[in-house]
């Protein structure tokens, strides 16, 4: 036998055997794989699936533009008499597209002005329940002037509560918005401030509906509760659920309440503001996501917090009603790229105004840094979603730090949602 005869002797001996070890591997994680699928038939437990947004179906199923709609229905919700829920139909009886829960309308308001006639303004609500076909609502808080300040209350909001009527008729534009509940089964922790109940309430409904099994939890705070929306509901839903878990904090409770959760031993009602601390305590150990919307105040404490607690960022999701920019924690080589930006060398220039400054980071956006300066710019819903604020670009760039709701036109920026990536030239 030659040495090439044995050499291919050896090899072939060398693959049989690699052949007869991978063979009996794949056996064996074939007999696990039915021994899982049976186990898993006995269990009754569900397969798979791929979990979609369904940003992209909504998005075809939007209206362009607005639409005429009609108020069917106005409803009282908290003791208060604060809060007030409009529920809208459409002038045209076409069935409505759903939404994500989470989402809001935008709409544009023809309010009387001081000086006579009308003022056009643009207005963002939250849809404050599941999707319908028939009919959208939407619950607004009459806004009151701040106290020891000699200034009217809230347009927009007066506008709804005083003048807004059954029957009217309102120009409103399709929902949209980026702060909306996934699809998932994932265990979620809705947090909601004062106002900030309408999205939360949009989605509990939808997932008591659609995912009855999925565990909720529902820290809801407000002073005392007189301003609690739709207490009966809630309780409702908790008491048919044993998934949803409901928690009302009140930061400033009455008599009454104090009294009532001594006799009652309601173990859902807390007189304290909602911290991190209390979710600590209520909350089990397991990969909750957390929704947040109400004041910035609240955000601006709460967000930061749950980070140190060590929720990932991408398990953290909030909006702010009002003016509001929260700041995620930045990476140390990211913040200390961002610390050395105060000196980028870009200059703003908003030409109606003769005004050219040096940009300044830690403004936020294009529109804090104008009104910083004494630049007066409409602007309505400050996040990106009602398009007030739409500006020409005569010259430069802008950059998003995320895709606004509204579509601004070519050629313009939304300030409330940019900021310069170049020397930039702007018609304000």
């Amino acid at each position: 036998m030659t040495s090439l005869s044995l050499l291919l002797w050896i090899v072939s001996g060398i693959a049989l055997q690699l052949a007869i070890f991978l063979g009996i591997g794949f056996w064996r994680h074939w007999l696990d794989y039915h021994a899982l699928r049976s186990r898993a038939a006995e269990l009754d437990l569900p397969a798979m699936q791929n979990v979609s947004s369904g940003a992209e179906e909504l998005a075809v199923a939007a209206w362009p533009g607005f639409r005429t709609f009609r108020v069917d229905r106005k409803v009282i919700e908290d003791a208060a008499q604060s809060i007030c829920s409009f529920y809208l139909m459409p002038e045209d009886e076409q069935p409505l597209p759903p939404f994500l829960p989470g989402q809001f309308l935008t709409f544009r308001l023809d309010i009387p002005a001081a000086t006579g006639g009308t003022e056009q303004v643009v207005r963002c609500y939250s849809l404050s329940d599941a999707p319908r076909s028939d009919c959208y609502r939407i619950s607004i808080k009459r806004v009151p002037p701040p106290k020891g300040r000699q200034v009217p209350p809230g347009r927009s909001s007066a506008f709804f509560h005083e003048q807004v009527a059954v029957g009217s008729l309102l120009q409103v534009r399709a929902p949209a918005g980026h702060f909306h509940i996934d699809r998932s089964d994932a265990p979620v922790v809705l947090i909601a401030g004062g106002i900030g109940i309408t999205p939360m309430l949009s989605m509990l409904n939808w997932c008591l509906a659609e995912q009855p099994e999925r565990e909720i939890w529902l820290f809801y705070g407000v002073r005392n509760s007189r301003e609690l929306v739709m207490r009966a509901h809630l309780e409702a839903l908790a008491a048919a659920h044993p998934n949803f878990h409901l928690r009302l904090c009140f930061s400033d409770p009455l008599p009454e309440d104090v009294a009532r959760n001594d006799v009652t031993r309601h173990d859902y009602l807390h007189h304290r503001r909602i911290d991190v601390n209390l979710l600590r305590m209520q909350l089990p150990f397991k990969p909750f996501h957390f929704y947040i919307c109400g004041p910035t105040p609240m955000l601006e404490s709460l967000v930061p917090a749950l980070d140190d607690w060590g929720v990932p960022d991408a398990r953290i999701h909030f909006e702010a009603f009002g003016p509001s920019s929260i700041k995620r924690r930045q990476p140390t080589a990211v913040a200390a790229s961002q610390a050395g930006a105060a000196d980028t060398g870009i200059i703003v220039t908003f030409a109606k105004s003769g005004k050219q400054l040096p940009w300044q980071p830690t403004a936020g956006n294009l529109l804090a840094f104008a009104e910083a300066h004494g630049i007066t710019v409409d602007s309505g819903c400050r996040a990106g979603s009602c398009g007030s604020c739409q500006t020409t670009i005569r010259a430069g760039e802008v950059a998003y730090r995320q895709p606004p709701d509204y579509d601004p036109e070519p050629g313009t920026c939304l300030l409330c949602s940019c900021t310069p990536k170049t020397d930039v030239t702007l018609e304000a």
